[in-house]
């Protein structure tokens, strides 16, 4: 069977067609419900979020009746964020799109799941880049859809490719819906746990307005009988300096960092509960050596004072010979009183650290964390074994987030090279066609 793929333009396989202006339609207009009127920010992996959406009267959609939807179409962003794409796969009634978007309703030699997911692929975006660079507004025109090229096999062989694909897709949403749902219930149990924690059976603790009787009252809002509130410098490592921040000014200059030694760590290296190891600024051993009272240590908090102020994860176990820089405070925990990783989760959600955080706010200036201000920042202490208890159901949870998002990038990265291969011709169809079912 012939595998011959032909290169056209769009234009010749589709009907394409983009809102001529706003004809007057204002967001006034927009109704509870009647025809759905599709934006960019309804798309989402792909999928139109019909709940979402905005609706219009009868008589708005029927003024446009050239970018009325029909299922099989694909529409895909024009403005702004471009060449974001979705497909109709079901229709749950009238629908139009609005003046960002464009609307492509291929022919019947062009199968839609395909083009779908070949305006998806590299070599699509790649164009779409090379349309709009350079422009100080991205904006695709409708003519420069209708003379972009494409290529594709015969029908049957695009059916295959979709076929794969979609199951490919299928399993990267599914993985995502697992994602999504395990970092709400992380996002409950954070609240929970350090609010409530874990009683002596192993059970989370009833609520105050529950269980009245279990808890008391402290700066904090209430807390747990057994727990009680402590200022960070009181449970800081026995360790000179427990906090750091710097080197500054000729301790370190910038002609000094070379581009091979021991690793200067910054706020690019540290995100929410995440550190990131790539290292863009080294110091050789010996300047290491004069500067060691900036070295950080496995689980010390590292919170950002630059940037995105109050971001905070902790250093790893393998982190070797490191030095914290001047944009960030590394702080060194007594591990025998609380744990470096609830303090690291303290930092990063609860409310009242960001309250206590905005006292170093000073009108319209950068915020900047003080050595004061980190140091009278008040944390509700239970006891070290439920701390390793809390810990260790909250990590549970993290461990399984991860697992999932290596699972996921795996296969996007598959799919990657899935549609590098299957949407160039690079890889024949016709062992796919020859064990598919008719």
């Amino acid at each position: 069977m012939s595998e011959q793929w032909l290169t056209e333009t769009l234009g010749k396989y589709c009907y394409i067609k983009a809102r001529i202006g706003w004809r007057g339609l204002s967001s006034s207009e927009y109704t509870e419900s009647g025809p759905y009127l599709i934006a960019g920010k309804h798309l989402e992996r792909g999928v139109i979020e019909w709940e979402s959406c905005d609706h219009i009267s009868d008589f708005r959609y029927q003024e446009s009746w050239e970018i009325a939807l029909s299922e099989g179409d694909v529409i895909l962003t024009k403005d702004g964020t471009i060449g974001r794409v979705a497909r109709v796969d079901q229709l749950p009634g009238k629908a139009t799109i609005n003046g960002t978007m464009m609307l492509l309703r291929p022919h019947k030699e062009i199968d839609y799941r395909f083009l779908y997911h070949v305006l998806n692929g590299y070599g699509f975006k790649k164009l779409l880049e090379d349309k709009v660079s350079g422009s100080s507004i991205p904006h695709i025109f409708q003519r420069d859809m209708v003379t972009l090229p494409i290529s594709f096999p015969p029908q049957n062989h695009q059916r295959i490719l979709a076929n794969v694909l979609d199951t490919v897709d299928t399993a990267i949403r599914g993985t995502e819906a697992i994602i999504d749902k395990l970092k709400s219930v992380k996002q409950g149990l954070l609240h929970d746990l350090l609010t409530r924690g874990i009683d002596a059976n192993g059970e989370l603790r009833p609520s105050q307005s529950e269980a009245p009787q279990l808890y008391k009252a402290s700066s904090l809002g209430w807390i747990p009988k057994d727990w009680y509130v402590e200022q960070l410098e009181n449970l800081l490592a026995d360790t000179d300096p427990a906090m750091r921040s710097g080197p500054f000014g000729s301790a370190l200059l910038k002609d000094e960092l070379v581009e091979s030694g021991l690793p200067l760590l910054g706020i690019d290296n540290v995100h929410t509960e995440r550190f990131v190891a790539e290292f863009k600024r080294l110091v050789t051993p010996a300047k290491f050596l004069q500067l060691s009272r900036y070295a950080v240590r496995p689980a010390d908090l590292m919170i950002t004072i630059m940037g995105t102020v109050g971001r905070c994860c902790l250093v790893p176990d393998d982190i070797g010979q490191a030095l914290s820089s001047k944009h960030t405070w590394t702080i060194s925990l007594d591990k025998n009183r609380y744990s470096p990783y609830l303090a690291m989760l303290q930092v990063n959600y609860s409310p009242w650290v960001a309250q206590h955080f905005t006292k170093d706010q000073q009108g319209g200036t950068m915020m900047a964390i003080r050595s004061e201000t980190l140091r009278s920042l008040l944390l509700p202490v239970p006891s070290r074994d439920e701390q390793r208890a809390i810990e260790a159901r909250l990590q549970q949870v993290s461990n399984r987030i991860d697992t999932e998002k290596a699972a996921l990038a795996k296969m996007q990265l598959e799919k990657t090279g899935l549609m590098n291969d299957l949407l160039t011709g690079r890889v024949r169809v016709t062992p796919l066609l020859e064990g598919s079912t008719p």
